[in-house]
């Protein structure tokens, strides 16, 4: 990607030199127009945009042309991958409208190369020429705006040079090894394939997944089972031989996975120390549905101080608030009905930034303090705001290098440790720290990004074995990238399949096929839902949480997203919160109930 508009400017300056357009007239009798739907006349079929669509007006030729509309920190690419020929002579050209428009191609096995304008009232050309390297097959072609500037058009691109040579298909893979194997997933790699484009993976004989990189994680699989494996590799004249086989048997569950939770738990937060709309909620009063209540909130005296403190509601703000005695009491005997009660840490206020090693200590201790001091299961992480972002050396999700996220993990460790395999650990991310990873990590390679994006990633993978759940916040949030590269908004079940398909499957961190975050297991997962329109922005209606639970335990009653798996062994929902579906007559969890039974 382009971000430098000096050396665009350079670069399309350059493309007026006398000869850099200009083919043999020879060379031109064999050319050809590699570009698919470069007028766009069906739709984006060939393009993957991601802020794109089609319009009718204005238009160059036929019938449609691109409109996409660059964002604060998307540029608004759209692109197509085109198979070329090693060593050939290309001229790619096309018609924009708009403000910083650009045109170019990447992966040419020489010098990339792109051209733009800075301003084009009307339809105006952009042309520019490239040859590929001695081993180059595939040339990825994009047009882009400018982060803020408004939309642009685009229209009647074509790259000119010999078709690319698919002849026959490709060689079998050969280097198929298995990486990772938990309870229900194996990750698997191979050496890649002169001229495919893509690759199926086959298990036991039955093709599961078609990908586009030398490596995937079949997920969804039974704990203590040996699968088969082999891969082969596609292109457009067809499909190769299959690999050899390599067998995986899956572990047995282990780490965070149950902790005595029933196989579909309802979570819910209950405000123990605060009162809004909602009313307060007494603990004894709480129904026997909800099987994890986490107390909201334990917050620090100061941001980078680590001291939590966990203040009950005052009889002045809750009139009705239980006595200590009474709160305790109330906790051991949900406790001897098998329900888990946590406190949790954070919320919307509650700022926690463990900068240094003593605030990081002192988390842990205070936070024993709580947890012994009410005899509670354990603890959710409900970080929030600006309690985690990433340095801008930050790069690799594995292998985190800010002070604010390598003290995070280092203290859920020894709270893990201390308090033995049946420490209860959930965390509640907004969307905007766990799925925007798909496309935005911290600050980015070019800078300029919110080094929020992404943060809560390192956090979840480093303790993915002590982790029990992870219930995603799915409200409250923009429009979010699924992996089908389509964004995906509040409202419906849509948003919820296609952001815990994206937990469910793992996905590339930044667009990073080398750099992909694991799936999680299907029994750590719980849904984030608002109990109410007054709980928060995203409520769906009861029959839009059945669709969601229908779709991805079942893959019956799915909508537009094509899910990745199915998973009958999803935890369950979290709602934000006890209080607001009292408020609301109990509605969230009698849609629980009644699916769950």
């Amino acid at each position: 990607m382009d971000r430098s508009r000096p050396l665009a400017l350079l670069v399309a300056a350059a493309l007026t030199l006398p000869g850099l357009t200009a083919l043999s007239s020879a060379a031109r009798a064999a050319d050809a127009d590699v570009v698919r739907n470069g007028g766009f006349e069906s739709g984006l079929d060939g393009w993957t945009c991601t802020a794109g669509t089609t319009v009718d007006s204005p238009v160059r030729s036929g019938r449609s042309a691109l409109r996409a509309t660059p964002a604060g920190s998307d540029n608004a690419r759209c692109s197509q991958t085109v198979t070329v020929k090693p060593d050939s002579a290309y001229t790619l050209s096309g018609h924009v409208r708009g403000s910083y428009a650009y045109l170019g191609a990447s992966g040419t096995g020489t010098t990339d190369v792109s051209a733009w304008t800075q301003s084009a009232l009307d339809w105006q050309q952009l042309t520019t020429t490239f040859r590929t390297g001695p081993t180059t097959t595939r040339v990825t072609i994009y047009t882009h705006g400018w982060y803020g500037t408004g939309a642009y058009h685009a229209d009647d691109i074509s790259l000119i040079g010999p078709g690319g040579d698919a002849t026959q298909p490709p060689a079998p893979p050969t280097g198929l090894t298995t990486g990772s194997v938990t309870s229900t997933s194996v990750a698997l790699s191979w050496s890649a394939v002169p001229g495919a484009t893509s690759y199926a993976v086959y298990r036991d004989g039955a093709e599961v997944r078609t990908v586009t990189g030398t490596s995937a994680t079949i997920t969804g699989l039974s704990p203590a089972t040996a699968y088969a494996f082999q891969v082969t590799a596609l292109n457009e004249a067809g499909e190769s031989a299959r690999s050899a086989t390599v067998t995986a048997t899956t572990s047995q569950p282990t780490g965070g996975g149950d902790q005595g939770l029933p196989a579909h738990a309802l979570v819910g937060y209950l405000h123990a120390s605060f009162a809004n709309g909602s009313g307060y909620t007494r603990m004894a009063d709480v129904p026997d549905s909800w099987d994890v209540i986490d107390l909201a909130f334990g917050e620090p005296t100061s941001v980078t101080s680590g001291d939590i403190r966990f203040n009950r509601c005052p009889v002045a703000e809750c009139p009705n608030v239980e006595s200590d005695a009474e709160f305790k009491a109330a906790i051991r005997a949900k406790q001897a009905a098998g329900k888990k009660v946590l406190v949790s840490i954070g919320g919307q206020n509650g700022q926690v930034q463990l900068t240094t090693a003593a605030a990081r200590d002192t988390f842990v201790s205070s936070v024993s303090k709580i947890i012994d001091e009410y005899g509670l299961d354990g603890l959710d992480i409900d970080f929030e705001g600006h309690s985690l972002s990433l340095n801008a050396d930050d790069t690799d999700f594995r292998n985190p290098k800010t002070p604010v996220i390598v003290n995070l993990i280092s203290a859920l460790k020894t709270l893990k440790a201390k308090y033995g395999d049946d420490f209860v650990l959930t965390m509640a991310p907004e969307t905007f720290f766990v799925q925007l990873g798909y496309q935005y990590y911290g600050t980015g390679k070019w800078g300029g990004q919110d080094p929020r994006a992404g943060a809560y990633l390192p956090v979840i993978h480093a303790l993915r074995d002590d982790l029990t759940l992870l219930h995603v916040q799915d409200y409250n949030s923009g429009p979010i990238m699924g992996l089908d590269n389509q964004y995906h908004s509040m409202g419906g079940a849509d948003f919820h399949i296609a952001m815990t398909d994206m937990l469910l499957t793992g996905f590339p961190v930044a667009g990073d096929a080398d750099n992909v975050f694991p799936p999680l297991r299907a029994d750590q997962v719980a849904i984030g839902m608002p109990a109410t329109p007054n709980a928060g922005n995203g409520h769906v209606p009861p029959t839009e949480v059945v669709k969601t639970l229908d779709c991805l335990t079942k893959k019956t009653n799915c909508g537009s997203y094509a899910t990745h798996g199915t998973w009958p062994a999803l935890r369950g929902l979290m709602t934000w919160s006890v209080n607001w579906d009292r408020f609301g007559g109990w509605e969230f969890q009698r849609t629980f109930d009644g699916y769950f039974g």
